[in-house]
Parts: C-alpha cells; structure tokens; sequence
C-alpha cells in the first residue's frame, strides 16, 4: 500500500533538509493520523506519495507504483487509485454538487453509465442526498468539505489523504467530518489523515505517526499526540 524506506528529500530553493532518512508503512485498510509541528516534514510526505517531488535517495512505493522510477507520463495513473482532500475544498464555483464529484470522474475518462451510477451513490454515502442542484456558495462549511470528501471518493481510491481537512471547520463539523473518513475507512479504504489539531486525533483510537525534522519520532497504535501547535 504505502512502503517508504530510508527516504531523504532535500528542496532545491533554500536547501531545507524537507525528509531526513523517513522511514513509513501502511497496510491496506488501515486508518493512521500523521501529525507533528509546522516544518515536520507533513507536507512533503504528501508530495512524495503523490508524486508531486521526487526523493533524492530512499525507497517509495504507493498502490504497486514504484516512484523512484515512475515516469512522469504515469503519474496520473497512480493519482487515479488516490483521493486527496485538501483544507480549502477547491471546488469548482459555477458547478453544482452533482457536477463537482462527476467531474473527477470525466478526468479520468469514466462511461456516462458509470457516472451517473457512481456520483448519487457518493452523494448519499456522505450525507449529500437532496443537495446535488446546490452551487458551492449555497452550501455550509461542512457541507462544501462533504462535496470534497465525495470527489475524492468516486474513484473508488484505494487510499484517500486528507490535508488539514477541518482546518475551515469550526469543532462540530471538524469531528462529523472526522466521523465519516472514519465510515470510509471501515467500508475499506485506507486513510491517512495529515493534521496538527491535537484535540481532535485524541479523540479518536488511531495510529499516530507523528514527525519531526522530516523523521517519524513516534508510531503508536491508539497514540496520543502530545506536540504543542
């Protein structure tokens, strides 16, 4: 599913040393926060499974896909088996509910039929059903992120990331958002949860991979995340 072995990563721009000799794994299924301060290392983690930046040394590998070698004309093939739900939604203004999730799928070339069974499908898994007309901007908070949670999903991803998902989210609808990654996750897809909200991962009796300096300093079954903002 997700292997990173001995990974060292350093940005061009600056010289920041981003992945110190990380090392991670996660299994198929599997549920894990990955948490730590500001400059840890949290974003580049998720460029690195995306495909976004390239490590300098170390082993990656995400879905089957070897990302020491993949070329870049295959990128958008691993891409297709991820879901990336991102703090600012970046839904599309002048498209309803309906034809945001739809048009993950016309990206990546989905049949009409397919389409029209999969999206109403997602919708509802997510507490959208009634809402497919709504533009964004007739839509709340948690109801937009909702609409981001789906378009990650219709693909049927076997690994979703979410980055700083609640970070718009006041504290109810941060934990119902957590709420439902968590459904997802038991219907069997793998979730990985990128966030520095403390409160919110001890809520919650999950793997805790917590970073430092671009290295995992903590990986703990039902963990508590202890580092301050």
């Amino acid at each position: 599913m997700v292997h990173l072995k001995d990974v060292t990563m350093r940005y061009r721009s600056g010289g920041t040393l981003a992945a110190n000799n990380l090392s991670l794994d996660m299994e198929e299924g599997e549920f894990a926060f990955l948490v730590g301060p500001s400059g840890s290392g949290k974003t580049t983690i998720i460029k690195l499974l995306t495909g976004e930046v390239r490590a300098d040394s170390g082993e990656i590998e995400v879905n089957g896909f070897d990302l020491r070698t993949i070329r870049r004309s295959k990128l958008p093939k691993l891409r297709r088996t991820l879901g990336v739900i991102f703090q600012d939604f970046r839904l599309i203004d002048d498209k309803n509910v309906y034809d945001n999730v739809a048009f993950a799928m016309h990206v990546v070339g989905a049949p009409r039929k397919e389409i029209q069974e999969r999206v109403p499908y997602v919708l509802k898994l997510v507490g959208l059903e009634g809402r497919e007309k709504r533009l964004p901007q007739e839509l709340s908070g948690g109801e937009q992120q909702r609409v981001a949670v789906a378009r990650a999903l219709v693909n049927s991803p076997r690994l979703i990331i979410a980055d700083e998902p609640t970070g718009n989210l006041d504290p109810a609808r941060s934990l119902e958002l957590m709420l439902l990654l968590q459904k997802i996750n038991e219907l069997g897809t793998t979730v990985l949860v990128v966030t520095h909200e403390k409160e919110l991962v001890n809520a919650f009796s999950k793997r805790v991979i917590s970073l430092e300096d671009g290295r995992v300093v903590s990986d703990r079954m039902g963990g508590y995340y202890e580092h301050e903002n």
